[in-house]
């Protein structure tokens, strides 16, 4: 049958049904808008980009029924006070990363990323389908929030530096700008954290007044031009092993959606969480091999490094958990799902890349 027919004659045939029903959906189908501020600038467009992809899906599935503007940090509030304003009410919604605000509490970074934590397929594995999403909303329901992952970066960079760091003792009186749980974990071993706003940092590493700094990885650190002034650029960056930025809502906002709305805007999160990594995912390829060419030296933290930090950072988790229990009760959750998590993750997966790795440096693909 031709569709075009078929439609029209339903259409028609329909009449009276539409007529009857018009009523129904005009009240479960409200006309609402939201402000959205993200955490990120627009010239960040992958990560900043999130928002904006949430935005036109559920504008989409709604027939315009339901916009969400969205704001670049500093528009309405600067990034790091984005939840502050969904708490309050200033604006309905946010895009950020929640370890942004770990010094309220460190349990606010689990749903994020923490050090030695799980990889991005990891992450959305506990979110998804290990109770990760009702475990942490749990904890932001106390902060006025509703929270839903809505964007990941992959594994990041681990920084980039002006001297090469070959060991532990390298680390002692760096100045490096890293804030959240790294720059706890990294304090333990004698680095010295800096808290220095994006926009800020060349400058800084370009004076001397920080020796090294992390951001994202090839494709956004590229763009903000840190090659030119520090050669030396290290991997993995073992405190981000695969960020999950949320989007936030004011949870009385949320809990006056209609369901289908809630149904909506989720699909829309999940979706923009999986745009973002294949975004990156994409980028990232070419940028580190332009970086590169432009002189870049890429270079491996040390398996000594590794595992003092890897140290580190456990000795840290015991010192929180002793006394949180939030933080302990999610924590303990990820810990239970990481053992299970790399345990597959070695079986399959890491073989086949690793075989397909050993090809691609051996000119064969």
């Amino acid at each position: 049958m031709d569709r075009r027919s078929f439609l029209t004659k339903a259409a028609l045939g329909g009449a009276a049904a539409t007529s009857l029903a018009a009523p129904v959906v005009a009240q479960t189908s409200p006309k609402i808008t939201w402000r959205m501020t993200s955490s990120f600038p627009k010239s960040l467009d992958t990560i900043y980009g999130g928002a904006e992809f949430i935005a036109k899906a559920v504008s989409e599935a709604t027939g315009g029924d339901f916009q969400i503007q969205v704001f670049a940090a500093g528009e309405i509030v600067g990034g790091l006070q984005a939840a502050d304003a969904v708490t309050a009410g200033t604006v309905e919604a946010c895009h950020t990363a929640n370890y942004y605000y770990w010094g309220k509490d460190p349990t606010w970074a689990l749903g994020a990323t923490v050090p030695f934590a799980l990889n991005a397929r990891g992450m959305n594995a506990w979110m998804y389908y290990s109770g990760g999403i009702d475990l942490y909303n749990e904890f932001m329901a106390k902060q006025n929030l509703y929270a839903l992952p809505a964007g990941n970066t992959g594994a990041q960079m681990g920084g980039w530096f002006r001297k090469e760091i070959k060991t532990v003792d390298d680390l002692k009186g760096l100045k490096m700008r890293i804030g959240g749980f790294a720059g706890k974990v990294l304090e333990r071993l004698g680095l010295v954290p800096q808290q220095i706003a994006g926009g800020d940092i060349y400058a800084a590493l370009e004076k001397g007044t920080i020796d090294g700094t992390e951001w994202i990885g090839p494709y956004d650190d590229e763009k903000l031009g840190f090659y030119k002034i520090a050669p030396y650029y290290y991997y993995p960056g073992w405190w981000e092993g695969g960020l999950t930025v949320h989007a936030l809502f004011n949870l009385q906002k949320w809990n006056e959606l209609p369901a289908q709305y809630k149904s909506i805007l989720s699909n829309a999160c999940m979706a923009a969480n999986q745009d973002m990594l294949a975004k990156y995912d994409r980028k990232n390829t070419t940028a580190i091999q332009s970086l590169v060419a432009k002189g870049t030296q890429l270079r491996p933290f040390s398996p000594e490094i590794m595992q003092a930090c890897f140290e580190a950072a456990n000795a840290t988790y015991a010192e929180i958990e002793a006394t949180n229990p939030a933080f302990k009760k999610i924590w303990g959750s990820i810990k239970d799902f990481r053992k299970e998590w790399f345990f597959w993750s070695q079986v399959t997966e890491y073989n086949y890349d690793t075989f397909m790795m050993i090809q691609q440096r051996g000119g064969k693909l």
